[in-house]
């Protein structure tokens, strides 16, 4: 029996990273406008007043590529994406919040 080989595929992403619409698109594998609709329900947050100026951090690229991801996998509309991100977002901060005081915790005791 022969395995069976995925495959994987992976972008980097710079903290100083920025890129346009178009570029987001290509990124993740979405239309532009998929991606406006995700700006117009604020999902995403880009800097600049009109489409053809928006550019996105790499943080903006994670938040975007997650909210494809939660709706093709959840089936979710715009409104619940929007939700289930901001609640994955607060999750993920209260556990950093925990990891820090369990550290200092840890350290003082």
């Amino acid at each position: 029996m022969t395995p069976m080989i995925e495959d994987l595929q992976g972008v980097v992403l710079d903290e100083g990273l920025s890129v346009d619409l178009r570029e987001l698109a290509r990124v993740c594998g979405a239309s532009d406008q998929i991606l406006r609709l995700l700006v117009s329900e604020g999902v995403l947050r880009p800097e600049g007043g009109r489409p053809q100026e928006w550019r996105f951090s790499g943080v903006q690229v994670c938040r975007a590529r997650r909210a494809l991801r939660l709706q093709r996998d959840l089936e979710l509309d715009l409104a619940a994406t929007a939700l289930a991100l901001d609640l994955i977002e607060e999750l993920e901060a209260l556990r950093r919040r925990v990891r820090a005081l369990e550290y200092q915790l840890g350290r003082d005791g």
